[in-house]
């Protein structure tokens, strides 16, 4: 089997906020593009920061999102969400969040109430999946997979395990339905781990180092750096120099125009103004701030 190429190492960039609570590093799109990546069209990074206490929870408001799906993966920290569809809930370290926006969807996200008057350290990825024409108007869902419903896979000789958030992973399924095929998973790695990965050559494929430092196919990424791989050969060997956590993502392209412009991911320009009037019309739900 032949080895899938690094294309780029991307060091995190200067952090910014999005709303009061999350301090990110935006990896898509901005140092790769979201046609690159399809179908993943954004990648926020809020690697670990200190939130000092706080008796007001800080994070996003209520704000309007269609076509596509947020996926949250909490690794240090609590995060609430809200949603206009009645989704929601606290997620906590591990645990991941799966809304499919859709048709339109209002929702907020705040640091969670009792863990917001301790403060912390925090670390969370955000992700924007696209989804394809066909299903941009479906009906909006959430998925809360708590962290003990993720299928784990054993590396050998006890040196860690690979979580399946969506997709396959040596024949085990991942727990998030998805509507085009998505592989997401952690692997977290003992010293001297090692983790064997098998994608489809289209496949669009990055991964991320959140903690420690690690050999990726023999190179040597350190914490907080993004990984993107070329779209030829199908194997990629990640080994652990000391304990370490990996988010590996590979999804198949959907090939469909991107029309994005702000909270909304549609096909066509016509479409971004048709979500715009249908979010000032009220037609996407009710969601008190």
């Amino acid at each position: 089997m032949k080895t899938k190429q690094i294309e780029r190492i991307i060091m995190p960039g200067t952090p910014h906020f999005v709303g009061d609570g999350f301090r990110v590093h935006s990896f898509i799109p901005s140092a790769i593009s979201m046609q690159r990546m399809d179908p993943f069209l954004v990648f926020d990074y809020n690697s670990t920061y200190n939130f000092p206490a706080s008796e007001i929870p800080k994070g996003v408001g209520v704000h309007p999102h269609r076509g596509f799906e947020t996926v949250t993966l909490a690794y240090k920290g609590r995060v609430e969400h809200g949603d206009s569809s009645g989704g929601g809930g606290i997620i906590s370290e591990g645990d991941v969040q799966w809304m499919t926006a859709a048709s339109g969807i209002l929702h907020k996200e705040f640091h969670e109430t009792e863990w917001s008057k301790k403060g912390g350290e925090f670390q969370m990825v955000q992700l924007w999946v696209n989804l394809p024409a066909q299903y941009k108007m479906s009906n909006p869902k959430y998925q809360a997979l708590e962290n003990k419903s993720i299928p784990k896979v054993n590396i050998a000789d006890d040196k860690g395990f690979v979580e399946i958030v969506a997709g396959e992973y040596k024949g085990i399924k991942g727990t998030a339905s998805t509507f085009t095929p998505v592989n997401m998973y952690n692997a977290k790695l003992k010293a001297g781990g090692r983790a064997e990965f098998d994608f489809p050559e289209n496949f669009n494929t990055a991964m991320l180092v959140l903690e420690g430092t690690v050999k990726i196919n023999g190179t040597e990424i350190s914490t907080d750096y993004f990984v993107l791989f070329e779209n030829s050969g199908e194997q990629i060997v990640v080994e652990a120099n000391e304990d370490s956590v990996v988010l590996v993502l590979s999804g198949q392209p959907i090939n469909e125009p991107i029309a994005a412009y702000g909270p909304f991911v549609m096909n066509t320009e016509d479409e971004i103004k048709q979500a715009f009037r249908d979010f000032q019309t009220g037609k996407f739900g009710y969601l008190q701030d």
